[in-house]
C-alpha cells in the first residue's frame, strides 16, 4: 500500500458533564459521544525521505503546531521504518467549535499509518499514542456511538445503528478549550445532570425523543456568551428541532430533528442567517473496535 484516504469524522456530545479537576490538572468527565457524518478528507502517499509534507486548505494550519505533524513526529521515533509521508487535508470541519475537528484529524492519521506502514499497533498501543496527544484523540478513534469517562480515556461504545439528522450552526464565535475549562474550575456552583443511561436507552432503541429529552451540556452554564447560544437553540426550537444543545466546549449548537424532511427545511431556513450544515449521525457498520 502506497497511499489512503480516509474521512475524518466530527463528533457531537450528546451530554457532556465535567466531573472534577484531576491532581494531573485534567478533568474527569462524563459524556455520549456520537460521530456524524460531516468530515474532513485526508489522502496520505508515502514519500521520499523522513519528513512529513502537510498541505491543507487553511493556510495557518500548515506548520508544525498541527497536531498531524505531532502525530507524524511520536510515531516516527518509535517505528523506524515509517518514512516521509505527503498529507493533504482539506478541513471542512470548522475549528475552535466543539466538533472535534483536530483529534478527528489526528485519530485518523494514526490509524491511517497504522495501515500504510502495516505497524500492526494494538488497540491499547494505538489509544495510548491517541491519549499522548490530546484528551478527544481516543474517542475520536472510533467512527461510532459511545459513553467516554474519565480523561475521555475509558471508552464504552453503544450498540446501535441508529442514523437521525442533524443541523449544526456555528455562530461567529469561537471557544477556547483551555479556557472553558478554567470557567468550569472557577464557577462556584455547576448543576450535573446525568443523563447518560437515558442517551444510551434511546440510540440502543431508535427512540430520538428520549435523546432529545436527556441532552445536556455543562459548558453551556459557563460560556460567555450564553445569550446567543439560548437565541440559536430558540431558533432550533421554531425551526422543527426536537432538542438542541451546545457541542463540546462550544461554539457548534446543533440540533436534532424526526426526519429528513424538517430537518432539511430548518437548513434552509437558518443558513440564511447562520454558518449552517446538515448530516446524520454515522455509527460504523464494521465489526472492529477501532475503525
Amino acid at each position: 500500500m502506497e497511499d489512503i484516504y480516509v474521512k475524518a469524522r466530527a463528533k457531537i456530545n450528546l451530554n457532556l458533564e465535567v466531573l472534577n479537576r484531576r491532581q494531573d490538572n485534567y478533568h474527569n468527565i462524563k459524556s455520549v459521544f456520537q460521530k456524524i457524518n460531516f468530515y474532513d478528507e485526508m489522502y496520505i502517499r508515502k514519500i521520499n525521505g523522513n519528513e512529513i509534507e502537510l498541505q491543507t486548505n487553511i493556510k495557518d494550519l500548515n506548520n508544525e503546531e498541527n497536531i498531524i505533524y505531532k502525530a507524524y513526529k511520536k510515531l516516527k521515533e518509535k517505528y523506524k521504518n515509517i518514512t516521509g509521508v505527503k498529507v493533504i487535508l482539506n478541513k471542512n470541519i470548522p475549528m475552535q467549535a466543539g466538533l472535534g475537528g483536530g483529534s478527528t484529524d489526528c485519530a485518523s492519521f494514526i490509524l491511517c499509518m497504522n495501515k500504510l506502514f502495516c505497524l500492526k499497533l494494538s488497540k491499547m498501543e494505538i489509544e495510548d499514542i491517541g491519549k499522548s496527544l490530546g484528551a478527544d484523540v481516543i474517542p475520536c478513534l472510533y467512527n461510532r456511538a459511545l459513553v467516554a469517562e474519565g480523561i475521555g480515556d475509558k471508552i464504552t461504545t453503544v450498540n446501535t445503528n441508529f442514523k437521525y439528522y442533524v443541523v449544526i450552526i456555528k455562530p461567529n464565535i469561537s471557544c477556547n478549550t483551555k479556557e472553558m475549562y478554567e470557567r468550569i474550575d472557577n464557577k462556584k456552583q455547576t448543576v450535573q445532570v446525568d443523563g447518560t443511561n437515558e442517551i444510551v436507552n434511546g440510540l440502543k432503541n431508535n427512540d430520538i425523543q428520549k435523546i432529545a429529552k436527556n441532552l445536556h451540556n455543562i459548558f453551556e452554564d459557563v460560556i460567555q456568551d450564553r445569550k446567543l447560544i439560548d437565541s440559536i437553540k430558540d431558533e432550533f426550537t421554531k425551526n422543527g428541532a426536537i432538542g438542541s444543545l451546545m457541542t463540546g466546549s462550544g461554539s457548534c449548537v446543533y440540533g436534532i430533528f424526526t426526519n429528513k424532511k424538517i430537518a432539511k427545511m430548518a437548513y434552509i431556513k437558518l443558513k440564511q442567517k447562520y454558518q449552517a450544515y446538515i448530516c446524520t449521525s454515522y455509527n460504523s457498520k464494521r465489526r472492529e473496535e477501532i475503525c
